[in-house]
């Protein structure tokens, strides 16, 4: 959808681009780029990702990478020397940010340098760890505004620091998050950021994600995500022993990789489930939609880990809900704000192995639930997560930050004393 932006120019500032996991910021940017934002993307590492999705070839918006400093003392004093003379403020924004890392302030001065030079209005991370330092300090050296989306790990986990999350919070010209529970979680936590707050769901491409009413499934149960302790793999593998029992033909394919790769298949191989149970590694997304078609049932088992990480919405039951396929998750953070026991989904305790198990075989079982459950999810997900619709509240976001702050800098400027032969007057 077209919307009027004026000239206003977007820097997305990134930890990692291109990054496997990370599709909803793929769908954002392509849809910024469809809606005609001029767009930058700034990424702070290289990727070290084999695999890309289809749709990252799609993005047009040029990528920077702002290259890791080499550590070197010298280059970081000549860096200092520099950055000083182009930014007067440098030794001000330094000496109220102690704790900031060398490297990440040397890769912020050479941020707010790409920005002037390249006329970028506004800076916009994702995540409100490294990209959001960055981003943060960046942004105040060159004059700008900033902002940043807030997800999962970037509030929850156990390592975010309360005082520096509070200083991004507090300096942002806005703070977009993806529930209503982390909309309540940050209010709580940070009053005083109250008004910075907003709530933007992510969003799906649905021309992409259509939907197929299709009854005629495989008995197939699909699980998607890294595989680290917050996804809850360990209890779909446990799960499935109960599954395979009960219904012989059943399988669980579970596509991704991560840190728990060799003790998941441990388990699997501890509970004599390698004839039904398979990781799949990552896989590229067409392949990932291709798997989620065929399937009878999506299972996100989500649960808290013992670190305090949790998922903010998992993308994945976005993707399966407005494709047709059922899903079976838990009540961590914003899920129940999608799946409604019944209605959009079947939602069961976490870290229980016997009630997901109940769950799957319901639905494996259950032809017409399982068209119900889809039909009714497919509308949720169009009414609140096309990426169409909700692009443009970030666009209408990014345009009244910038708008609003040239109107403030303008009026300060007519504000300011007028020197009159050599005196202000």
């Amino acid at each position: 959808m077209k919307m009027n932006t004026g000239n206003i120019k977007i820097g997305y500032v990134l930890k990692v681009f291109p990054r496997f996991s990370q599709t909803f910021v793929v769908n954002e940017i392509l849809a910024h780029e469809e809606a005609g934002l001029p767009l930058e993307i700034f990424s702070l590492r290289l990727s070290d990702d084999t695999r890309f999705h289809e749709a990252i070839s799609r993005v047009t918006s040029p990528v920077t990478h702002v290259l890791k400093p080499r550590g070197k003392v010298e280059d970081f004093r000549q860096q200092l020397v520099h950055c000083g003379q182009r930014f007067p403020n440098l030794f001000g924004v330094m000496s109220d940010n102690p704790t900031v890392a060398a490297s990440d302030l040397q890769q912020a001065m050479a941020l707010a340098i790409l920005v002037q030079d390249r006329a970028i209005d506004h800076l916009h991370a994702h995540f409100g760890t490294i990209a959001t330092t960055v981003g943060r300090i960046a942004a105040r050296l060159a004059g700008v505004s900033y902002s940043f989306t807030a997800h999962a790990k970037d509030i929850f986990h156990e390592c975010v620091v309360r005082d520096e999350l509070e200083s991004k919070l507090m300096d942002a010209a806005n703070v977009v998050t993806v529930s209503n529970y982390n909309v309540k979680y940050l209010t709580s936590e940070f009053p005083r950021a109250v008004s910075r707050i907003v709530h933007i769901d992510n969003g799906l491409d649905l021309d992409r994600f259509t939907f197929d009413s299709s009854t005629e499934r495989a008995p197939v149960v699909l699980g998607i995500g890294r595989l680290v302790e917050k996804k809850g793999f360990e209890y779909l593998v446990r799960a499935f022993k109960t599954v395979s029992e009960q219904m012989p033909d059943a399988r669980c394919e579970i596509v991704g990789g991560g840190v728990l790769e060799n003790e998941l298949q441990g388990l699997i191989a501890e509970l004599g489930l390698e004839h039904c149970v398979q990781l799949l590694g990552p896989q590229p997304q067409e392949e990932v939609r291709r798997r989620m078609r065929r399937a009878s049932v999506i299972a996100a088992p989500c649960v808290v880990a013992s670190d305090g990480d949790k998922d903010g919405l998992p993308t994945v039951l976005l993707e399966a809900m407005a494709i047709g396929t059922p899903v079976v998750s838990t009540d961590v953070t914003g899920i129940p704000e999608i799946l409604t026991h019944e209605e959009t989904g079947i939602a069961v305790p976490q870290r229980d192995p016997r009630a997901l198990a109940s769950a799957c075989l319901r639905l494996l079982g259950d032809q017409q639930l399982r068209w119900r459950l889809a039909g009714q999810a497919r509308k949720v997900i169009e009414d609140r997560f096309d990426i169409h619709k909700n692009s443009v509240r970030l666009r209408a976001l990014f345009a009244g930050i910038v708008v609003g702050r040239k109107g403030l800098l303008a009026h300060k400027v007519q504000e300011a004393p007028r020197l009159v032969h050599g005196k202000s007057g």
